[in-house]
């Protein structure tokens, strides 16, 4: 029986506590957090002391379903108090109806938070309470004395944290989430979720590694024992390994030798979309990105950004036919800031047209600077395709940082070890695949069986592939083996730069698998393949891959080998 489409799982989760989890097992959006395509959650918390509140309501896509089971648990004029960890145009929408149906409710909020609502819903007004400092307190009664701490992003700028402490729930809007839609309210196994929030952070923080210290610091100080996110499952059984997790993959951002400002904004979210698939392009590929929101930043911080950067990107969304004054006020410090050797980028959403973008181009173009790629234009919502085009702009502009940095270094000759490591041989092979509309491939030769029951093997993916994005578990894929003596072909087009979304399999011969992924008609043999697991390896990702068919299609030849001279490179 198929899964259905949308609905709400209610749970007791502690006392006076209950999460209502309004569950999707499509991909629900096309941001790329949602790019693992396992569904997802959108968590809701009501906390009933002698008076309640209602934690996160969810976007529009599922107000019509939550509103009705929120009236089937509880009478709807008991809520007192609406409590949001963001706000954006999205749950903005569903807030407008809880405030129309409650004309007494309070809407409790960061200030940030309360100054973009007086633009979305400019009748909240007199109904809202800002946050304004961690010394602000709400107190429900039965013991339920809430707390709240203060959580900005470039992202979220009006990010807020709220601590119950008669239950030790700290409830975390973005931070600590995953996209991924199951049964299970609780994460019963840490293991198992590792990935996907992995996953979901680097979408999310990695560009923000700065300000994610500063709100891990504060939320550290509190003595929570289950972590309540806006996604997800709920971390009852591993608060602290997630929480250390996030201390990690943030710290690792922080050592990088190249980092990239990244300096937007956006009106109605699509501009920071963009800004966030190029990021992920970027960090994955081992340069850090300084995220900066120039409606939420000084100037101080945007000129520092810059100055400590190997290179700048710079978006803006169009309104009115110009682009937003904080942003031109960024673009007149990136200007007196940047030097001329950094390479910079342009990028921006629109309606009907794209003036800001233009303005960004030619202020920087008439200012001497070089731009690394051709301006990014999407008109309203970007799609699961433009997505993966920015973020292999991304790559690829993190790779011509690092490039260039090589290029200054002196080289040194391979050492004993390299030249050691250099002997070990590997099948050559393409490997291939696809989800949706997006396609990949490219040239493998770290390739080794692995299992026999089942048959299985492992191949190394470098992080910055963009191919990578396309291989996680439960991801399909093919293992294209090249033969002897008519390897040269396919070798040299599958080793060519391709520029960010292009075909790669233009004017290759080829056909389908099962699976429907691409199978190259010159290989000696191809095996569809599932992906099992993934073990992260410095700066490659091995893969391991069970097979589920698989076929010899040419029985006279022989497995092509790659010899190396060095273990340095490919």
């Amino acid at each position: 029986m198929s899964s259905p489409p949308r609905d709400v799982q209610i749970y007791a989760m502690a006392a006076g506590t209950t999460v209502l989890r309004c569950r999707s097992w499509n991909r629900l959006r096309f941001e790329i957090e949602y790019g693992l395509e396992r569904g997802t959650t959108a968590n809701s918390y009501l906390i009933q002391g002698d008076r309640t509140a209602l934690i996160d309501p969810p976007g529009e896509s599922f107000n019509e379903i939550f509103l009705a089971a929120l009236e089937r648990h509880i009478d709807l004029y008991q809520l007192n108090y609406i409590i949001l960890g963001h706000i954006n145009p999205n749950r903005a929408e569903t807030l407008k109806i809880l405030l129309k149906r409650l004309p007494e409710v309070t809407v409790v909020c960061s200030n940030p938070a309360a100054l973009a609502l007086k633009d979305l819903l400019p009748d909240a007004s007199p109904r809202l309470r800002a946050i304004r400092s961690g010394e602000d307190q709400l107190d429900l009664g039965q013991g339920h004395h809430l707390k709240f701490e203060l959580i900005p992003t470039p992202r979220y700028p009006g990010g807020l944290a709220t601590f119950d402490p008669y239950t030790g729930v700290l409830y975390s809007d973005k931070f600590f989430g995953a996209h991924r839609c199951d049964d299970a309210v609780f994460d019963l196994s840490w293991t198992d979720l590792l990935e996907d929030r992995r996953y979901y952070f680097d979408c999310l923080f990695a560009a923000s590694s700065r300000q994610v210290q500063v709100a891990l610091g504060k939320m550290a100080t509190l003595p929570l024992q289950t972590l309540a996110p806006g996604h997800g499952p709920v971390a009852r059984y591993s608060p602290r390994e997630l929480f250390q997790s996030y201390r990690d993959w943030s710290q690792a951002q922080t050592t990088q030798e190249l980092s990239v400002a990244l300096i937007y904004a956006s009106a109605y979210g699509n501009t920071a979309t963009i800004a966030q698939a190029l990021a992920r392009g970027i960090t994955k590929s081992g340069v850090a990105v300084e995220a900066i929101n120039a409606e939420q930043a000084s100037p101080d911080e945007i000129k520092t950004a810059v100055e400590n950067s190997a290179g700048f990107l710079l978006g803006s969304p169009t309104l009115g036919g110009h682009a937003p004054t904080p942003i031109q006020t960024a673009l007149g410090i990136v200007l007196s800031t940047a030097s001329k050797t950094q390479p910079a980028g342009v990028f921006g959403s629109f309606g009907w047209s794209g003036e800001a973008i233009d303005l960004l181009e030619s202020k920087l173009k008439d200012g001497g600077y070089s731009l690394a790629f051709e301006s990014i234009r999407i008109k309203f919502t970007p799609t699961d395709v433009t997505l993966k085009y920015c973020e292999e702009v991304g790559t690829d502009f993190a790779q011509s940082l690092k490039k260039a940095k090589r290029a200054k270094q002196p080289r040194t000759p391979a050492s004993a070890v390299d030249q050691a490591v250099g002997r070990i041989v590997g099948s050559l092979c393409i490997v291939t695949a696809r989800q949706g509309d997006v396609s990949s491939a490219m040239l493998a030769s770290w390739v080794s069986q692995a299992s026999f029951a089942p048959p299985g093997f492992t191949v190394a993916v470098a992080k910055d592939r963009a191919i990578e994005s396309l291989m996680y578990p439960g991801s399909s894929f093919v293992l294209n083996i090249l033969a002897e003596g008519r390897h040269l072909g396919p070798m040299k087009h599958f080793l060519k730069p391709f520029s960010p979304g292009e075909d790669r399999f233009e004017g290759v011969p080829i056909t389908l698998a099962e699976s429907g992924v691409p199978i190259l008609t010159e290989a000696i043999a191809y095996l569809d393949c599932t992906v099992a697991q993934r073990m992260e390896c410095g700066d490659h990702w091995l893969v391991y891959a069970t097979v589920q068919a698989g076929r010899v299609l040419d029985g006279d030849g022989k497995t092509a080998i790659h010899h190396r001279r060095t273990g340095t490179h490919y």
